[in-house]
């Protein structure tokens, strides 16, 4: 099914999480905030599905000073 992540089309496979999209990226969850049309995911709902057409956003946290 297609998916748009931070502005890009892909392709992933039907029944796909948020949880296995971050996954896919090699990301952690804990260092990410997530969009999910345009609604911001809180941690305890990336077991969600995704459906075609979807469009994600995330954002990863950067330390500094």
């Amino acid at each position: 099914m297609a998916v748009k992540v931070n502005g890009q089309e892909r392709q992933v496979p039907e029944g796909t999480s948020i949880l296995g999209l971050l996954e896919m990226h090699k990301l952690t969850p804990e260092k990410v905030a997530v969009e999910l049309n345009r609604r911001l995911i809180r941690t305890a709902q990336y077991a969600q599905a995704l459906n075609d057409g979807d469009e994600i956003e995330i954002v990863t946290f950067v330390g500094g000073g």
